[in-house]
């Protein structure tokens, strides 16, 4: 009681169901026996639902034996764990039978912890924990030497990577992926990793069985290519991301999007593969080059202007939490990008667009991404000192009628008609047909 349960589950726009909203308080009339015989009906009708659904349990409900082995075989189960005097504060003058007393209350917190503790999957502290615990992502800095207990599954375990990064962290997640590690695999560097011919030459040196997992240790193309790779091998096999760079941390590896590229435009062939679970280390960009912090940049900001935060300003630790569990949320409501999901492009039809003019050479994906900002902006009638003080965009030199009809082929395009993604007063739309004669004034700005 007390946790703040409701306003959080609420928060994560997903189904949800309150157990409590069904379980009469007046049945506490009758004794807490019929009570809590009523709400386990009630919790095993919810949690036998096929469909996912966010249940908000009533603080007592895990004190039935029953409850929580129906927990432990049909549920994540997170503990909103709060001091009990922030708790009392919350429900002190309530209608509810077993608040009517501090030392009471505070005789049940104490009696229920170890109960909580026992059944608890995760521990969360705020919204962005449990859409983080629901998308399975785990965030820790030092997960890379857990990484071995980490990855689901008692499978055997391929190692992706690129030269760069398996010459700095590889040996470490060796050593802790421990007998499970049956094969290392590298990429090329960058968005060569994002070719057909790359993946061609992994999918044909795996030698996985349907029990293994891929687990993909890198940047942003290192985790979209691995992950398309697991995606098709076998018909699918389970992948997890150990993302090593910003962009990665905050964008790239959350979300189960995996991709690679072709000529005529920028991710045009991939598949939705929701990682078994992503593995997020802080401590990894501790490493990381100045220009690289600057490219992943470009998704903080990015991520900071549709949540309407400067995200940007925080310390690494929770610039990455905050980041990933802002989109964790959005892909949990739309996990195969129907509808809100597309927000998280904003400013990427333009940058996919100069990146492909380019030939993915010369041009970084998060250069382009700043400049995609800035036009995006624009065009939302918005401020654009954020990108310029924070990201430093440059004109790109680049064929402009190649990027124009590289933008033409980008995904969200319906019939050749762009749709972009804008801010608007009341936060950030979608789909948004803009007249080309403005899409392509703001094209021509971004490049030199």
């Amino acid at each position: 009681m007390g946790a703040g349960k409701t306003t959080i589950a609420r928060a994560l726009g997903l189904p949800y169901a309150a157990t409590d909203d069904d379980v009469p308080l007046e049945l506490f009339d009758e004794g807490e026996l019929a009570f809590r015989a009523r709400e386990e009906e009630v919790v095993r009708d919810v949690l036998e639902r096929p469909e996912p659904v966010v249940v908000d349990l009533g603080g007592g409900a895990v004190t039935t034996p029953s409850i929580r082995a129906l927990l432990r075989e049909r549920a994540l189960v997170v503990w909103l764990d709060v001091d009990v005097d922030v708790a009392w504060q919350r429900v002190e003058g309530s209608h509810r039978p077993l608040a009517q007393s501090y030392d009471e209350f505070k005789r049940l917190y104490e009696e229920r912890r170890p109960i909580y503790a026992e059944v608890a999957d995760v521990v969360a502290r705020d919204a962005g924990d449990v859409a983080l615990a629901a998308a399975g992502i785990h965030v820790e800095r030092g997960a890379l030497q857990r990484i071995g207990e980490l990855v689901p599954g008692d499978g055997q375990v391929a190692l992706v990577s690129d030269p760069h990064v398996a010459g700095i962290h590889g040996m470490d997640a060796q050593l802790a992926l421990g007998t499970r590690l049956a094969e290392t695999h590298e990429l090329p560097p960058g968005e060569e990793a994002k070719t057909l011919a790359a993946v061609d030459r992994l999918w044909q040196d795996l030698r996985l069985d349907r029990s293994g997992t891929i687990v993909a240790l890198g940047g942003g193309c290192t985790t979209d290519a691995a992950g398309f790779a697991a995606a098709a091998y076998l018909r699918g096999v389970a992948w997890t991301p150990v993302p090593s760079s910003l962009v990665a941390q905050v964008d790239a590896a959350i979300g189960g999007k995996t991709a690679i590229d072709l000529p005529q435009g920028k991710n045009l062939v991939g598949a939705f593969h929701w990682p078994a679970r992503t593995v997020v280390d802080p401590a990894l960009l501790e490493t990381l080059p100045d220009p690289q912090r600057l490219e992943g940049m470009a998704e903080v900001v990015k991520t900071g202007l549709l949540a309407g935060e400067p995200l940007w300003e925080l310390p690494d630790d929770e610039l990455v939490r905050r980041c990933a569990a802002f989109k964790a949320a959005i892909c949990l409501r739309d996990p195969d990008e129907r509808g809100e999901r597309a927000v998280l492009n904003l400013g990427h039809t333009f940058a996919h667009g100069l990146e492909a003019a380019t030939g993915y050479e010369g041009l970084t994906h998060g250069r382009a991404v700043a400049l995609g900002l800035l036009a995006a902006l624009r065009l939302s009638g918005r401020d654009t000192s954020v990108v310029e003080k924070m990201l430093r965009p440059r004109a790109a030199r680049v064929d402009r009628e190649r990027a124009w009809e590289a933008m033409h082929r980008d995904k969200k395009a319906r019939s050749g008609e762009l749709r972009l993604v804008l801010l608007g007063d009341d936060g950030p739309r979608w789909d948004v047909a803009v007249p080309e004669a403005d899409v392509r004034r703001e094209l021509d700005r971004l490049i030199a």
